[in-house]
Formats: C-alpha cells, structure tokens, sequence
C-alpha cells in the first residue's frame, strides 16, 4: 500500500510540473525563416503563431505564389520547432519515471 501511495504521490508531482511547463510554453517563442530570412514566422510553445515578417525585397506582384510558398515553409519550420520544444520540456518531467514517451501529454 505504500508503494502505491508514493507512486501516486509521484504522478501527482509530475502532473503538476507538466502543467506549469504548458503554462510556460505559451510565453516561449520559436522563429521559422525561409528564403534565406526573407520570411520569418514566430509562432509560440503552444503552436499560436505570433507574428510574420516579410522583407520588402522579396515581395513581387507579378510571383505570389513563390511569397507565399516562403511564409508557408517558415511557418512549417516554426511549428515544427515549437513541437520540438514542447516534446523537449515534456520528456524532461516524464524521464527517470518509467513511463513511455507521450504517456503523459
């Protein structure tokens, strides 16, 4: 009975770290670029993105399509970072429990 009383009281633990790092994912920022960092996306840890920015240059009327190819692969990028971190500081409270990877999140 006591093991089990103190593995709850360690997933409690856990869960509890695991919401504050959701809480301070929201406030971590991530950047995506393509063109060579003509277009950057900042999206934030929990996937919202924050803001765009397109240089002037890379702007032409007369070739959207390739514009809007950039903001599409920076916005890729971006997200796929923000998932990285979020996996990063997930797996950090989940090691050394025993548990498998995502059991948690």
């Amino acid at each position: 009975m006591g093991q089990q009383f103190k593995m709850l009281k360690q997933l409690q633990q856990m869960q509890a770290k695991m919401s504050k790092i959701q809480e301070e994912l929201g406030e971590k920022t991530v950047t995506g670029t393509a063109g060579g960092g003509m277009v950057e996306v900042t999206v934030n840890g929990h996937q919202k993105v924050l803001g765009v920015t397109i240089k002037p240059e890379v702007v032409d009327p007369s070739d959207l399509e390739m514009l809007q190819d950039l903001v599409l692969a920076a916005s890729n990028e971006a997200l796929e970072k923000a998932r990285e971190l979020a996996a990063k500081e997930m797996g950090a409270v989940t090691a050394g429990m025993g548990l498998p990877p995502g059991l948690m999140g």
